[in-house]
């Protein structure tokens, strides 16, 4: 057997039990390791599910211009398709993000803009902005906007969603994963809820973010928003993808804490993941003492460490912060 090409190999990533990262943890705790995609995230579900979906509804043509603001990993799954469909490619993103990013973006033939993070959404700067006027500035372009293009959140409900569900034979209690812009924790969580509504979904913020106040007040409040640093979860805006009524809680972790157990992951677990990935992890110990001997947590790790060589996975980065 063989594929086609690399975007055949999307998806059917496994589920690898923890030990000794969740050793206090009384639940038994299974990573959605998404880093076996191609792109070596996530993303490469619903940025392909994204470019089919336009290319359906004739918003994508021949020889056309891919645009859109990212932090990293889905333009790396947008980059991959539109090698193999002829399409270019240019992304936004945000000063904050790790170099290793912004290089494998060039590396794969997309042109792309840094732009400042202390910045409002509606600022000019920001790469919410940019990239919206570079897609009215480039003729045959097509704007993804992976926050409000509801292709995000159905590539997980027809896919992560379905998976899950299958390869834990049904027995999931929780799910819980990094929210960013809500097409993972919505799509999946709603595919799971509609086979067992008493399973819990559980999303993972960081301080610094407006969700979770939002989610349990309805209220959106900017002095919620302030620069973090933890990269790929978060948002100062909110996004059309993530679905509310799906989500049952939202905890916090702090940037510290997620970058510590991304490390520990590396070296207790054999799990090279995300900077996020370690905030996800983190944020079963927000919700320890509501687990039982008889759960089943399912936590998705979204991306691959080599994206944070020089950050997490960096020692003199980690001393300058304060955290190691």
């Amino acid at each position: 057997m063989y594929y086609n090409n690399v975007l055949e190999a999307i998806g059917n990533t496994p589920l690898i039990k923890l030990h000794k990262t969740v050793a206090p943890i009384k639940a038994t705790v299974l990573a959605k390791v998404e880093f076996f995609n191609p792109g070596n995230s996530i993303k490469d579900r619903m940025a392909l599910k994204m470019i089919e979906d336009a290319e359906a509804a004739g918003l994508l043509k021949p020889g056309g211009t891919i645009i859109e603001g990212t932090s990293g990993n889905t333009g790396m799954g947008l980059a991959i398709a539109a090698a193999l469909r002829g399409y270019k490619c240019i992304f936004t993103t945000t000063d904050k993000q790790s170099k290793e990013k912004v290089d494998i973006l060039r590396a794969m033939g997309a042109v792309v803009h840094v732009c400042p993070t202390d910045v409002e959404a509606e600022d000019p700067r920001s790469y919410y902005s940019v990239s919206k006027r570079l897609s009215e500035e480039t003729p045959n372009s097509f704007y993804c906007n992976q926050y409000d293009n509801l292709s995000n959140r159905k590539a997980h409900y027809e896919s992560t969603g379905p998976e899950i569900w299958k390869q834990t034979e049904g027995k999931i209690t929780h799910f819980i994963v990094g929210v960013g812009t809500g097409g993972t924790i919505s799509g999946t969580g709603r595919y799971l809820k509609e086979q067992n509504p008493d399973i819990k979904v559980i999303g993972v913020d960081t301080y610094g973010s407006a969700l979770k106040k939002y989610h349990e007040t309805g209220e959106f409040d900017e002095n919620e928003i302030h620069p973090y640093i933890t990269e790929g979860i978060g948002e100062d805006i909110i996004p059309e993808n993530i679905d509310f009524d799906i989500i049952d809680k939202f905890v916090k972790v702090t940037d510290k804490d997620g970058a510590v157990m991304a490390r520990r992951l590396a070296k207790e677990e054999g799990l090279f993941i995300g900077y996020s990935c370690g905030s996800a992890l983190q944020g079963i110990y927000e919700i320890q003492d509501e687990l039982t001997e008889d759960d089943v947590v399912v936590v998705v790790f979204h991306d691959h460490g080599s994206r944070y060589v020089g950050k997490v996975f960096n020692d003199d980065w980690m001393k300058k912060q304060g955290w190691l």
